[in-house]
């Protein structure tokens, strides 16, 4: 699927945390509605069949539980596309990426095929494959990593674990290969829909595993297919830019790709030179760093302003006055019309592990809506973020964001500021009920009060009561402002009126 990802490491985040975010964005010509699900060990499948590929696997008898945020529809699979188990360890599963003809070439994609031969494991798969059976973010990576050497995929991915100590960055590399690297504890990663890692080290991946993990015969497989283009002969061939052997580069790369890149790294380091004809990077630059140390430690409302951002304050942005008509259009958006939702997940390690997980979900198109928290660790959610319809309708907060975004669009700066005070006040709420609820758990924690899952649930439906609320107040705004600035729009009213 087509995506954007930010990872903050826990020492580069504002209060140790670890954060890993992705908005889903549905495919060009279709919209997937999303709900938020918990997933109980009685209703894990123990046989397990693929929709897109038909592949079937049979799977471990000890499932743990999970909450994710699913598509509505099962045409295309349970599509889980984050989600986090009891045991904090968090995931997040279909971001499309590409390799190039050489890897290709070296080893295929294991599709689907006429005469009903399985294909291999893809998006729709990898969560409820993987997170139900692991309990930290390395056993994530290893659980992964043996089920595409031997069952293969259909598709280049890019896959987050992560834990409450560490996140690893997966990438498919053909059909059965595969690489995967720890994130910095101090630095933040953003990867856009291309194969981001740019730097590997094999004698890491082959000895002490600290930072680097991969399929078992990479260095082989490199080695027989001539993949590493390292060009100095005095380089250590054990390190080489993953981008550069197994990536892409492309004219369409520089409109879809890389200007996300751009516009996270700006926000986040903003003191560099980004937009000078010397800037060392620009939209259109093949070179962005995977990851960097942040100026500033970053925090929640970074990463949901990163998400739904539109290229603001750049030439760039298409609701936006400077540049020109072109220059408006020229590059996708982070933020898009598609965005089915994003949810970035929050593994704190200031709080016992029961609570310890925080999923903030926005549903819908990023730049009329707000990520708010949920707790994961809980047997059931809200109806108001769960029961989403497969057609229109105000009772669910999917279609109610989806209403928003199609009326404010047209009428950008009239309702923006409705858009933005619904934001900044939804965010504010979901902070104090964290800090709410936190502090009454550790108080209950003392005279052994009702179930921990039982007050995240409370808490949970509280912010979703929340959200009824004001984001029915919001469309009613937002309508209103619409309606008066409508074509056929005429002030005078008759006499009797």
């Amino acid at each position: 699927m087509s995506c954007t990802t930010i990872l903050v490491g826990k020492k580069a985040s504002y209060d140790g945390s670890t954060i890993i975010a992705r908005d889903d964005d549905s495919g060009s010509g279709r919209y997937d509605p999303k709900r938020f699900i918990a997933v109980a060990p009685p209703d894990q499948p123990r046989h397990y069949r693929s929709v897109l590929s038909h592949v079937e696997i049979d799977l471990p008898d000890n499932p743990c539980r999970y909450s994710i945020v699913p598509n509505v529809l099962p045409n295309r699979g349970v599509l889980a596309e984050a989600g986090v188990n009891e045991h904090n360890v968090a995931m997040s599963a279909t971001e499309t990426i590409a390799v190039n003809e050489r890897v290709l070439a070296a080893d295929p994609m294991v599709e689907l095929q006429e005469d009903g031969t399985p294909g291999g494991i893809g998006e729709e798969d990898i969560i409820t494959l993987v997170l139900p059976y692991v309990a930290t973010a390395r056993e994530g990576v290893a659980r992964l990593g043996a089920l595409l050497e031997e069952y293969g995929t259909y598709e280049a991915n890019g896959i987050i674990i992560s834990d409450v100590d560490e996140i690893w960055y997966v990438e498919t590399i053909g059909g059965h290969h595969w690489i995967a690297r720890r994130v910095p504890d101090d630095c933040y990663a953003t990867i856009p829909n291309q194969l981001g890692i740019d730097s590997f080290d094999l004698a890491d991946a082959f000895g002490e595993r600290h930072d680097h993990l991969c399929s078992a015969d990479l260095r082989e497989f490199m080695d027989a297919h001539h993949l590493n283009r390292t060009i100095d002969p005095a380089a250590d061939l054990d390190r080489f830019n993953p981008r550069t052997a197994f990536g892409t580069a492309t004219t369409k790369d520089h409109i879809y790709n890389t200007p996300r890149a751009w516009y996270m790294q700006r926000h986040l380091n903003p003191s560099e030179d980004w937009d000078s004809p010397a800037a060392r990077y620009t939209p259109a630059s093949d070179d962005i760093p995977w990851c960097r140390v942040p100026e500033n430690a970053v925090t929640i409302e970074d990463v949901d302003f990163l998400m739904g951002a539109h290229f603001e304050g750049t030439p760039y942005d298409p609701y936006g006055t400077l540049g020109t008509p072109e220059s408006r259009h020229r590059y996708r958006p982070i933020g898009i019309n598609r965005t089915g939702h994003m949810v970035a997940m929050q593994i704190r390690p200031y709080v016992p592990a029961e609570s310890r997980s925080i999923m903030w979900i926005s549903y819908g198109s990023g730049p009329f809506t707000a990520a708010t928290p949920f707790y994961a660790n809980v047997n059931d959610t809200p109806a108001y973020l769960r029961d989403t319809t497969p057609e229109v309708s105000t009772g669910n907060l999917y279609w109610t964001n989806r209403l928003i975004a199609a009326l404010a669009d047209a009428h950008f700066y009239e309702t923006s500021n409705a858009v933005e005070a619904f934001a900044e006040s939804a965010r504010v709420f979901g902070h104090r009920l964290v800090e709410r609820t936190d502090a009454a758990l550790e108080q209950a924690g003392q005279t052994e009060g009702e179930p921990v899952a039982a007050r995240l649930e409370a808490a949970n439906t509280e912010m979703a009561e929340y959200l009824r609320k004001h984001a029915t107040k919001l469309l009613n705004d937002v309508l209103y402002t619409s309606s008066n600035l409508m074509h056929n729009s005429f002030a005078m009213s008759d006499r009797w009126n």
